[in-house]
């Protein structure tokens, strides 16, 4: 019994310190001013949480003046009581303006002081006093602190979009619904998001829709415009008018975005027209129409800002988008203003996409001073922290406007679905935003399934929120938009202490989890910018990609930039594999060091991962997925690794007609078709989908319509008919001694009734004249197409007005169209998903033919096919000269080749097809 009264009384005595020490905590008085803005109210109510979790009496009071040590003052440096108890500190009104910055102050025996610049300054101040106290378990005795962001604007944004289209609808039309959006209305989520963003210090939301402002506003004029109920209308009001109250709370503006030209689907059933129409000219209804419902909209809600896709749905870079920013969207605005008897300008942002933004800007600056300009980072992709090129030239000429420039991180279709936490890559980024581009502003979208928002792609039940699964992806952005250049070391630390905390693990195990994120950070960017199509999401990374997407990557349409600006500089496959047989020096990042370094970094990561995994003691489930998504990561890498160097031993072939180049590829080949099984097993049970975009605007490696080849079990028989088809391909060689060459597979043509314009047919063939107002003339064409008659029209015409063919079939049909292969205003652009999401609606945006037509003095010609069922027709075309080859049966396909004529070396897809 002595014994047990003895570890009794030392048990008491150890704690009594502590239970001295929480009768020590006095109450506590925070004070604030009487009128105080609604921030500085949030802030001080999140501190009062803090301080009363930890063990404080705490009251909130107005107006009281400071006088002992157990008070907090929270204010502006010009309020009354901020500037007193800032005099016995020694401390005058801050000279430093910056928005957002905030001081806390406090020494022994004095009242606590949090000034700030501005109210979300001090709410800032309160956020991070209330951080330190939880952190500690204290309020401090003494501190000095002064902290201000960089960034101007840190924002997110959420897509009021869907995966899939509305029946009976386009891209982008999705009106605000409870039966679409359900999560839409959900007021308890939108408070957690919203506490998330002030948590990490976001002070901007963008809410991207096509044409929102049929779902919330009436217009006198087009009362039949409106796109739902009146019950869902109402809704509509409670919700904005909710979401930007609690926003504003929080220091965050909203900002609503939608795109041009696009009208409500009732407008456009209305007036007989489409809801839109890329290639038709601006008129007057429209204008009127869209310039209404801005100016009701900003009557309605004067503290929302705008987000302008400007070229998104209209023909891009041209007049035309100068006209419209100035003579509707700007005009639209000020009518807003003027019925509100106001004259405070709401931001505007631009979006430099597919438009001459420095030109729009030139001519709106004039008219209008609250304007901001954003561009994508690095396309709809994350590939580099080192972007350099026209890309950056751009983002410079922005930046120096004299505007804010805004940097987006756009989609990151090649992320997406696996879990991305990279610190290292994403504060390098955030440096190349300020050192590179010399942008002050963060547009973040959701790490992955943008489309799908609230949920995630993973396979579970209930479905996992991407505000909870990607917590790291909205803190490591707006950790380092708030101050970029802090200290590796530290910063190592401290995600390992995060990390730690989260799964229950001590520091080494948290940095093994934070080396694992850093490890697979690395190989989705780089398997991108040295292997990839495209910067866009028609391109579905983590799905691989086909045997001729990278042996030849120009027939489905090769984005250049992606190469030229988006990535160190380096080589593409086919230029290593050309420089390889001319024995020629390598330059920069190559494929094959890319292949070495992304398998090396899957090796790292299963390593790091492994480590840690033993000692996980919370949140266990989410553990499992991470560590799978880190084993995926490996797979693909390894698939990704052993098809580069494949490719480029078929190449190799291309050059020397050895088939022993393509017996070494086989193995290789093989060994890729074995990674991708093993990622086909990780992801079986684990993932809904790869991408969250399943339309048809998605195009490698598989064109993706109605929620087709979005998963790797569907790719993975694609993969291995290649592996079938290549082996079959080398036997034939093997045993072929001579080559007999194919009949060309001869067009058929087809029988249509022009409407308009009125036109002149030619044949196909050498001295052909195609523009009925030049000489030029055919030198060379592609035998498949002798057959079809093609349709002659003036050139000058072209090149200065839509071209607008109106015609009927009576039976399905394709028009095929000759694009001269420069970039050149005077050609008519190539069709583009990067740029236009119409670039497919007519299964349109394939090469068919490469090199297919040459005509003297003019660039060569590659054929593209325009499908049309039965039925009358009208095809807009932008401005800019291109050749109509002619109409052909619909039910043919047309043979994808490159015909060579512009001296390219043979084809070899055939290996694989």
């Amino acid at each position: 019994m002595s014994k047990l009264l003895l570890y009794l009384t030392l048990f008491i005595f150890s704690v009594l310190p502590s239970v001295a020490q929480e009768k020590k905590k006095s109450a506590i008085t925070i004070i604030i001013p009487v009128s105080a803005h609604v921030r500085i109210g949030f802030g001080a109510e999140k501190l009062k949480q803090a301080l009363i979790k930890v063990g404080y009496q705490t009251t909130i009071t107005q107006g009281t003046k400071a006088t002992g040590n157990q008070q907090i003052v929270i204010g502006l440096w010009s309020d009354n009581t901020v500037k007193q108890l800032a005099s016995s500190y020694a401390l005058t009104t801050s000279k430093d303006t910056i928005k957002e910055g905030f001081t806390i102050q406090k020494e022994l025996q004095k009242p606590l002081l949090i000034a700030g610049t501005d109210p979300s300054g001090a709410l800032y101040g309160c956020l991070e006093l209330a951080s330190q106290i939880t952190e500690t378990g204290k309020l401090p005795e003494q501190i000095s602190l002064t902290d201000k962001p960089e960034m101007v604007l840190r924002g997110t944004c959420v897509g009021v979009q869907k995966p899939t289209y509305l029946p009976g609808r386009d891209v982008y039309e999705y009106p605000y619904t409870p039966e679409t959006f359900p999560w839409l209305y959900d007021k308890a989520l939108w408070i957690r998001y919203l506490d998330m963003m002030v948590e990490n210090r976001y002070n901007s939301l963008y809410l991207w829709n096509g044409h929102p402002f049929a779902s919330l506003v009436r217009l006198k004029d087009y009362p039949y415009a409106v796109e739902v109920d009146d019950a869902t209308f109402k809704k509509n009001e409670d919700m904005f008018r909710f979401l930007t109250e609690e926003a504003d709370k929080r220091g965050i503006w909203v900002i609503q975005m939608f795109y041009n030209i696009i009208v409500s689907k009732p407008f456009a059933e209305h007036h007989h027209i489409k809801t839109q129409d890329r290639n038709r000219p601006i008129i007057p209804l429209i204008a009127d129409y869209t310039r209404k419902s801005i100016a009701a909209f900003v009557e309605k809600y004067p503290n929302v800002g705008l987000l302008i896709a400007l070229g998104e749905a209209m023909e891009g870079v041209g007049q035309d988008d100068v006209d419209w920013f100035t003579k509707t969207i700007i005009p639209g605005v000020k009518d807003g203003l003027k019925a509100l008897g106001k004259t405070t300008e709401p931001p505007i942002v631009l979006r430099a996409h597919d438009t001459d933004a420095p030109r729009v800007m030139k001519a709106a600056l004039p008219l209008y001073k609250n304007l901001y300009t954003e561009a994508k980072f690095n396309g709809e992709a994350l590939t580099t922290y080192t972007p350099r090129g026209k890309w950056a030239e751009l983002h410079r000429t922005l930046s120096n406007i004299g505007t804010v420039q805004i940097e987006n991180v756009h989609i990151l279709a090649n992320l997406e679905p696996f879990r991305y936490g990279s610190a290292d890559f994403i504060q390098k980024s955030v440096q190349a935003m300020h050192s590179v581009y010399g942008a002050n502003g963060l547009h973040l979208y959701p790490q992955a399934s943008y489309w799908d928002w609230p949920y995630t792609a993973d396979k579970t039940s209930p479905r996992l929120l991407q505000l909870d699964r990607d917590w790291i992806w909205y803190k490591t952005w707006a950790r380092y938009a708030w101050r970029s250049g802090r200290n590796r070391p530290d910063e190592i630390n401290y995600w390992g202490n995060q990390l730690a905390e989260k799964y229950g693990l001590p520091l080494d195990k948290g940095k093994d989890v934070l080396e694992a994120y850093e490890q697979t950070g690395e190989i989705s960017p780089k398997l991108l910018r040295r292997y990839g199509i495209t910067d866009g999401n028609r391109q579905t990374l983590t799905l691989g990609m086909l045997m001729t997407q990278l042996i030849n990557p120009w027939r489905y349409g090769l984005l250049t930039l992606l190469y030229e600006s988006e990535a160190p500089e380096g080589e593409m496959i086919i230029d290593y594999a050309e420089k390889d047989w001319k024995n020629e020096k390598h330059i920069g990042e190559t494929p094959v060091r890319v292949a070495d370094e992304v398998v090396e970094h899957g090796k790292k990561a299963v390593e790091a991962i492994d480590k840690a995994a033993s000692a996980v003691t919370k949140d266990k489930d989410e553990f499992a997925r991470l560590k799978n998504d880190v084993y995926c990561q490996n797979a693909m890498a390894n698939f990704y690794a052993q098809k580069a160097r494949a490719a480029l031993s078929i190449l190799r072939y291309k050059y020397s007609n050895d088939v022993r180049d393509l017996d070494k590829a086989l193995p290789l080949l093989e060994s890729s078709v074995n990674h991708y099984t093993d990622l086909v097993k990780l992801t079986k049970d684990s993932y809904l989908y790869a991408n969250s975009m399943q339309t048809k605007q998605r195009k490698i490696p598989m064109r993706g319509v109605d929620a087709t080849y979005i998963t790797w079990e569907e790719m993975l028989p694609v993969y291995q008919r290649e592996l079938t088809r290549f082996k079959h391909a080398i036997d034939s060689l093997k045993s072929t001694t001579t080559a007999v060459a194919k009949a060309p597979v001869l067009l058929k043509p087809a029988t249509v009734t022009i409407q308009s314009p009125q036109v002149e047919t030619y044949s196909i063939g050498k001295g052909q004249r195609m523009f009925t107002d030049t000489l030029a003339i055919i030198s060379g064409f592609a035998p498949e197409l002798k057959n079809l008659k093609g349709l002659k029209l003036a050139k000058a015409n072209m090149q200065s007005e839509r071209t607008s063919l109106t015609f009927t079939a009576t039976e399905p049909v394709k028009l095929l169209i000759g694009f001269f292969n420069e970039k050149n205003p005077a050609y008519l652009p190539t069709p583009e998903l990067e740029t236009d999401a119409s670039a497919n609606d007519y299964g349109q945006s394939e090469i068919k033919i490469s090199n297919a037509i040459l005509v003297d003095g003019l660039p060569p010609v590659n054929i593209h096919a325009y499908s049309f069922k039965a039925g009358k027709h009208t095809l807009n075309l932008g401005k800019g000269a291109c050749l109509l080859v002619g109409f052909m049966n619909g039910n043919q396909e047309v043979p994808i080749f490159d015909a060579g004529l512009a001296g390219n070396k043979k084809n070899i897809d055939w290996l694989f097809e």
